[in-house]
């Protein structure tokens, strides 16, 4: 059979390029060779796919392609590999699917969510198409399936965690560095522009809102909050439990993501970083209390200094604060928005912020977001998944004691903790494609760290010098 699949693929290629070189020259020809060369080496190891992923995710999320439909790469690089995944199992290299009960309750909100997507299709009159939405949502979800089928082992999950970290501290090059350069936001429109970013209109209408915040790819200042919300945790710990340079890796981006966090004015962020750190050093982590100590006396040096970071801080305490004011108005309306889509409002268009003159309302809640895209039960799947989560990774041990073993799921758990607590504020961890990606693949990481505490291969070897209270 894969003498026939072989003889069969080759003979495609030559057809192929044959035809390329007739219709269009070496140059085609030359590109779709590097493009079918690339392609071939995910079918034959499709980690590399998640790898790229890991690599570029964080750091140009939303750079588009396009393949008959608009597709950012980020997902591209997410289908490449599920197609290097199907090949695998065709020629019988990877086992099957983990179905845990966390991955149980996601392939009951995958099916669940036809039903939106057949109602909303009829429901929702406006433009949109979706079953691509559809399609990249899935997509997005998918994350949850591939960390335990391609890192099934500790080598393996520590080649995907360089990965990320790389991809963040790139995210951190570019839009700090574009900071420091230039302190107007709008300077990083030309740099999105070139990347083929979609909806120019309102990158420009973003970075024109409020010029003084820090720009960055993930275009709103608080999708970058929630981007680099991820980050932090999980880099301080990867540099707790390693030395030499990739504990230069982890504290570079723990620091950055820090930074970032408080330059790009997201509040929300912030805050629930900040509740992290307490509750951390409650616990009596080793270096918890430091960080507690240190974040604070930056914070307060940074509002000091800095004027945009004063506004924001002095905006929580104002009555006439615009995003309050229209977070009140979206719960208002959210009655009325679930009673004409029972059934969620489904794929066709994203939940706007706000919409009237299409009478659709969004809301700035995570729980209530997945219940008016999905319906209700839509929501109690999502509740459902998460609870199964932290059944499987809540035993974090004894927090006093740092090990290779266990600070990665400390700082994980910590991680997705961090990212639900903001989820009673904003929404962009449910459906902001890529950002839900980084989510559920965060999740993973730390589900798969839990598990393979169980095997008795796996061992924990603990950090020297590791203090025990903070």
């Amino acid at each position: 059979m894969n003498a026939r699949l072989a003889l069969w693929s080759s003979g495609g290629l030559a057809l192929l390029f044959g035809a390329l070189m007739l219709l269009g020259g070496a140059p085609l020809m030359m590109l779709a060779v590097a493009a079918v060369a690339f392609l071939v080496t995910i079918m034959a190891q499709p980690q590399r796919g998640l790898l790229l992923f890991c690599l570029v995710a964080p750091a140009l999320p939303w750079m588009t392609l396009t393949l008959g439909i608009r597709i950012t790469l980020s997902e591209a690089l997410l289908a490449m590999t599920w197609l290097g995944v199907f090949w695998q199992w065709l020629i019988g290299r990877l086992p099957p699917l983990t179905r845990g009960p966390t991955e149980r309750r996601m392939l009951w909100l995958m099916a669940w969510s036809v039903i939106p997507l057949v109602a909303g299709a009829f429901m929702v009159q406006v433009p949109g198409n979706a079953p691509v939405n559809w399609v990249r949502w899935l997509l997005n979800l998918s994350v949850l399936f591939l960390v335990p089928l391609l890192t099934p082992d500790q080598r393996s999950r520590e080649r995907l965690l360089v990965c990320l970290l790389l991809g963040y501290l790139g995210l951190l090059a570019i839009s700090l560095g574009m900071f420091v350069m230039n302190r107007d936001a709008r300077a990083m429109i030309p740099l999105l522009t070139a990347l083929k970013y979609a909806r120019p209109d309102a990158i420009q209408d973003i970075f024109s809102a409020d010029y003084t915040r820090m720009a960055s790819p993930w275009v709103h200042p608080n999708s970058t909050g929630g981007a680099l919300l991820l980050a932090a945790p999980v880099a301080a710990f990867y540099a707790v439990a390693h030395a030499g340079w990739r504990r230069a890796l982890g504290l570079a981006v723990a620091l950055g993501a820090a930074v970032g966090i408080v330059l790009s004015g997201s509040r929300g962020a912030l805050l629930c970083l900040g509740l992290l750190v307490v509750g951390l050093a409650i616990k009596r982590v080793p270096y918890a209390g430091r960080a507690l100590a240190i974040g604070a006396l930056l914070a307060a040096l940074a509002v000091s200094v800095y004027a945009p970071a004063q506004k924001r801080l002095m905006s929580l305490f104002s009555s006439n604060d615009v995003s309050t004011s229209v977070r009140l108005d979206e719960y208002a309306q959210f009655p009325s928005n679930v009673a004409r889509y029972p059934l969620g409002l489904g794929f066709k268009i994203d939940m706007p912020a706000t919409s009237p003159e299409q009478r659709v309302y969004g809301i700035s809640n995570l729980w209530l977001g997945y219940w008016f895209k999905l319906g209700l039960p839509g929501m109690l799947l999502f509740i459902a998944i998460t609870l199964a989560w932290w059944r499987e990774v809540r035993g974090l041990g004894d927090l006093s004691r740092i090990t290779s073993a266990n600070a990665m799921r400390i700082g994980t758990v910590g991680a997705i903790l961090a990212a639900l607590s903001t989820g009673f504020i904003d929404h962009y961890f449910g459906f902001t494609q890529v950002l839900m990606a980084l989510f559920w693949l965060v999740l993973a990481i730390g589900l798969q760290t839990a598990r393979a505490a169980q095997r008795p291969s796996e061992h924990e070897t603990p950090h020297p010098a590791q203090p025990r209270s903070a």
